[in-house]
């Protein structure tokens, strides 16, 4: 059940972080100032179910993993803790910046500069995420191959 639990919250994680990629790009690209403001809102409202699940993948992620040393684990544990820390010290206060700026109409060079950070810090994210995933379906596999034969067996 953890390994459900793990797993559906970091794909929730990848999913929303992928949005607000892909939604930030958008309404910077195509739509108007309004269309913008609504986005960073929506992105702040998102981030209160962004944040339990990556504190949920991270925490069954450690408990799964317990004391458990493999190279994999090793990777992904240190991983999360950049994500931990991209999350918290850079995207989140650019969120909450960016939103404001955007409320107050100042999109100036400092908006777009902060802007662009945030676009690179949630591609580092989201790249993270995705190794991350990546290596738990490695090691996961042997599980999901034995079931699959058991299923086959009856």
């Amino acid at each position: 059940m953890k390994t459900i639990v793990h797993a559906g919250a970091g794909t929730l994680a990848m999913i929303l972080i992928a949005g607000f990629l892909a939604a930030t790009l958008i309404s910077e690209l195509l739509l108007e100032e309004a269309a913008i403001v609504t986005v960073k809102k929506t992105i702040l409202t998102g981030l209160c179910l962004l944040i339990p699940a990556l504190a949920i993948t991270g925490g069954s992620g450690f408990s799964l993993a317990r004391d458990r040393h493999s190279p994999s684990i090793e990777r992904k544990r240190r991983r999360m803790k950049l994500i931990a820390a991209n999350g918290l010290l850079i995207l989140l206060p650019l969120a909450i910046l960016l939103y404001l700026r955007a409320a107050a109409g100042l999109f100036d060079s400092l908006f777009y500069a902060l802007q662009a950070l945030e676009v690179l810090a949630g591609c580092a994210q989201l790249s993270l995420l995705v190794l991350n995933f990546r290596d738990g379906r490695k090691m996961t596999r042997g599980k999901r191959l034995a079931a699959a034969r058991k299923l086959n067996s009856i």
